[in-house]
């Protein structure tokens, strides 16, 4: 239930995160790669890290540099320190988000302050526009307790991290790229639950299932997507259906794409390439905050 769809979208098509590591050996899965940046601008990168295993994750990510996009870490659980050179430092922790702006440059580690257990999440790079790639840096961390919910009959739980979903506003909002972020719990008693959210056409859009399936009910049918995979779906209608049995939990994220140049490396993420060199000297430079 929630805001009412007459022609839902469909999905496009479903894809199976690569297995990884980054930082200092962390082990992940790269959902959104590179070469689907353009298809689901304005976001860069999705990786979805989940293991009970230390030495899968306790090397953690030292001290690496950004400029020009944004980052959202979502943890589901466990606990992750954050210092940046820009003198912030936070500690990130079950159900808790923390959101960074790079804008000009900085640099920044995450390190896990725990030496067993789970520690799962979603890292997410939304990317800027081109007037503000060289914005002042930002942080905030936004605990568990502090992202707004929306509850309904039948069995709907939906903490709204991003954008607006039945009214409810999240916890954060961007103007131009107007990203969309939910974490979706199906948690009906005896049948399944379903979710449909009013989503402009242009808007790109993905679910991803990190506890059992859903379904996507487009306006020719269902479609499953199973566990661990991305859904991306079509851009047309007016907006998305979701139908899942209860104990699911997916993430679905949407928003407006920015159709610039993209000029990635490494961890700099610009318009052109002059620019990604100036990155690249700024930094050796030690030109960052």
């Amino acid at each position: 239930m929630t805001q009412t769809v007459t022609q839902a979208r469909s999905l496009e098509r479903l894809v199976r995160g690569q297995d990884t590591s980054d930082g200092a050996g962390v082990k992940l899965k790269r959902v959104l790669t590179h070469d689907l940046q353009q298809r689901l601008d304005p976001f860069l990168m999705l990786d979805a890290f989940s293991s009970d295993k230390p030495g899968d994750y306790i090397a953690g990510f030292p001290d690496h540099p950004h400029r020009g996009f944004e980052t959202v870490t979502y943890m589901i659980a466990g606990r992750m320190r954050h210092r940046d050179s820009g003198g912030h430092e936070g500690l990130l922790e079950n159900g808790g988000v923390q959101w960074m702006t790079a804008g000009r440059g900085l640099v920044h580690s995450e390190m896990p302050e725990q030496e067993e257990g789970v520690m799962e999440g979603f890292q997410l790079w939304l990317n800027l526009p081109s007037q503000r790639k060289m914005c002042d840096p930002w942080y905030r961390d936004i605990p568990s307790s502090e992202i707004p919910e929306a509850h309904w009959p039948g069995g709907l739980r939906v903490r709204v991290i991003a954008g607006f979903y039945a009214g409810v506003a999240g916890a954060i909002s961007r103007e131009q790229t107007e990203p969309l972020y939910l974490d979706v719990h199906f948690e009906g008693a005896h049948e399944a639950a379903a979710l449909s959210h009013a989503l402009p056409a242009h808007h790109n859009a993905l679910v991803y299932p990190y506890r059992g399936a859903l379904e996507v009910c487009g306006a020719t049918g269902s479609q499953s997507v199973p566990q661990a995979h991305m859904g991306v779906l079509r851009n047309e209608g007016d907006g998305l259906v979701l139908r899942a049995a209860s104990g699911t939990r997916a993430i679905v994220i949407a928003g407006c794409p920015l159709k610039e140049p993209i000029a990635q490396y490494g961890p700099f993420v610009m318009n052109t390439r002059e620019e990604l060199m100036h990155a690249v000297e700024d930094f050796r430079a030690g030109k960052f905050v």
